[in-house]
């Protein structure tokens, strides 16, 4: 992330999951994670989460906190309406990710 302005500022970086096909019926976004990020004037920082199965847990239709491997859509960004998007597919051996 970039401060493109000429004074010092502050972003709330937030990280939403995805999982369009579950066999639950969830959120559009998953509010998983954000980080406060103070920039001077022209600065440039890398920001970067860490996500794990344990983000991915929701409760199923047997009630177990659990997660289902498939196509999972990473956002990032500093609103819900404001993200880039990247998709992953996640399963229970690795994680394999699909640039466009």
């Amino acid at each position: 992330m970039t401060n493109t302005g000429k004074r010092p500022g502050e972003e709330t970086v937030q990280l939403y999951l995805s999982q369009p096909v579950a066999s639950v019926t969830r959120s559009a976004e998953d509010l998983r994670g954000f980080q406060k990020v103070s920039l001077k004037s022209g600065e440039t920082r890398k920001v970067s989460f860490r996500i794990t199965p344990e983000d991915l847990k929701f409760y199923n239709s047997q009630l177990e906190y659990d997660w289902e491997p498939g196509e999972i859509v990473i956002l990032i960004g500093g609103s819900s309406s404001q993200v880039k998007s990247a998709p992953v597919h996640w399963n229970r051996q690795a994680v394999s990710t699909q640039t466009k």
